[in-house]
């Protein structure tokens, strides 16, 4: 079984433990009580007050003594803890986000680790420069390791992808007219005719799809939100490939 690298853990301890923006000491010592209660661990620190540095060198220490499945619920828990001064803190939401990516597949939920997590990795660094949508991109992959919201999975998913859309054609055209864009830009950027068309083709039913489920019905399956997840992926990774060629 892989190991969730030390400095990982202690990433994690210093943003969750951070002076003003983490878990206050209290808290801390409290969630590793019960995860040492959950688990059958013996952690060095289940006191306040601690015998420690501070407190972030406490929450390190405690998650040192867990198994490497147990750092990766604790740490994707605590991420979401209600007394976190800022949940939507970027930093906090960043942690979270590289935690699904890096480790899900060895300790994530059964669903998440069938995703295609290198095609997923690859799309966010192509996503460095398009913060927008880079942000819907993450929302929709921590709602899918949570398997929780499916329809505003996909929501999330076509926002990120519209939002790239409109930051590489300088436009604010709706999702659905920026299709007669896409296969210009592809033909532009020397694809051909074929690749241009069906492309065209691929996202006109995406956008369809889409329609349905956000717009019409709540009930979407589970394996359609991987596959629809990888599609999009492959969509944005190609377009911004092909607008990196232009500059």
């Amino acid at each position: 079984m892989t190991d969730i690298e030390r400095n990982f853990l202690i990433k994690a301890s210093d943003i969750l433990g951070h002076t003003t923006n983490g878990l206050t000491g209290g808290k801390i010592i409290s969630a590793f009580n019960r995860y040492a209660l959950d688990f059958n661990v013996g952690i060095p620190h289940d006191t306040i007050p601690f015998e420690a540095q501070n407190k972030r060198t406490a929450f390190l220490e405690n998650l040192e003594k867990f198994k490497p499945e147990h750092q990766y619920r604790i740490i994707e828990e605590l991420c979401e803890h209600p007394n976190l001064p800022n949940l939507d803190d970027s930093e906090i939401q960043n942690l979270k986000v590289q935690l699904i990516a890096r480790f899900s597949s060895e300790f994530g939920s059964a669903s998440f680790k069938t995703l295609n997590l290198r095609l997923v990795e690859q799309k966010k660094h192509f996503l460095d420069n398009y913060p927008k949508s880079l942000e819907s991109y993450n929302s929709a992959l921590i709602k899918f390791e949570e398997r929780r919201y499916r329809r505003n999975q996909l929501d999330d998913l076509r926002l990120s992808l519209e939002l790239l859309l409109k930051d590489v054609f300088k436009n604010r055209k709706s999702f659905e007219n920026q299709i007669p864009e896409i296969g210009g830009f592809i033909k532009k950027n020397g694809g051909s005719t074929e690749f241009t068309n069906m492309f065209k083709k691929l996202v006109d039913y995406f956008s369809h799809y889409q329609n349905t489920f956000i717009k019409h019905n709540d009930s979407v399956i589970e394996e359609e939100v991987e596959f629809i997840f990888e599609m999009t992926s492959s969509f944005m990774k190609h377009i911004v490939k092909m607008k990196e060629k232009t500059k």
